[in-house]
């Protein structure tokens, strides 16, 4: 797969955000609630360090419910706070406020005791491209504060970005990028979207997205495209796998090309546009134990 990954851009990056730490109180980690391991950057946990952090599983709508409760437990496990949210719609995005004000209630009282009363909490926003960290930043503000794009890059510079009289966030500057050396990242992140399906063969990656469902959620694969679903061989390659699955839903749906051959190229384009328009139902194709996160 040709994802490319830019060290130097994430050297850049990693000096903001370590400059920048000092001026804040915690940091709200942005994450996709569906792949969280593919989501985040690696050296996220080092980079930040001890600081206060909430882990915030956006498009949890999208996601799991148990992947949801599996990944909160999981970060609430590390010292971390969690929050639900749907950026796009806004759901749980107005328990920010309150989340962040319990994690830090410790830290608020010693500020109180040395009278300074009206102090505002200051947060840090972090997240890799394409996890909706922009969307969720102008949800709590409540207007277009933060620049939001399908292009990784798109917020630039540092952005100060009052949400009320006592909530200060902080916009990353520059790019937090993923790491690409594990194939399974670029795949999980393609599957929703993230990164361009010109990235790899599109039957390619349905053949890989058709294995990983039918591990993970057989029986969504059996109600929307009818197919029978039979244990994979021992050391049955995951593509070849794949594609009897692709094969076995073109054929149910009765998508031909000239000469009676399967259409499997648009049986892929479909897979993947029925996953990513919530068609499938709501998944989680990464749980704590699968790697690290």
């Amino acid at each position: 797969m040709n994802i490319q990954w830019y060290p130097g851009h994430m050297t850049k990056t990693r000096r903001q955000i370590e400059a920048d730490l000092a001026l804040v109180d915690m940091v709200a980690e942005v994450i996709d609630a569906r792949i969280p391991i593919s989501s985040r950057n690696p050296d996220i946990d080092t980079l930040l360090g001890t600081k206060p952090r909430l882990v915030v599983l956006n498009r949890a709508d999208q996601a799991d419910p148990a992947g949801n409760r599996a990944w909160g437990d999981y970060f609430r496990g590390k010292g971390f706070a969690v929050l639900e949210t749907d950026a796009k719609s806004g759901k749980g995005v107005k328990s920010f406020s309150a989340v962040t004000r319990e994690l830090l209630r410790e830290q608020i009282q010693r500020w109180h005791a040395k009278g300074q009363v009206g102090r505002p909490v200051r947060c840090m926003v972090v997240g890799v491209p394409n996890v909706g960290k922009s969307t969720f930043i102008n949800q709590l503000s409540g207007r277009k504060s933060a620049k939001a794009g399908d292009r990784p890059g798109v917020t630039r510079g540092k952005q100060w970005v009052t949400v009320d009289q006592g909530l200060a966030l902080l916009d990353t500057p520059g790019i937090l990028w993923p790491k690409f050396e594990d194939e399974r990242v670029g795949l999980h992140l393609a599957y929703t979207g993230a990164v361009k399906d010109e990235i790899m063969d599109v039957e390619t990656l349905a053949c890989h997205l058709m294995d990983d469902l039918a591990e993970r959620y057989p029986d969504a694969l059996r109600e929307r495209y009818k197919v029978e679903i039979s244990p994979k061989e021992e050391g049955q390659d995951v593509v070849a796998y794949g594609y009897e699955l692709l094969q076995a839903a073109a054929a149910k749906r009765g998508f031909r090309i000239s000469g009676g051959e399967l259409d499997t190229e648009r049986m892929a384009h479909i897979l993947l546009d029925e996953l990513r328009g919530g068609k499938l139902g709501r998944f989680t194709l990464e749980w704590p134990g699968d790697g690290e996160a």
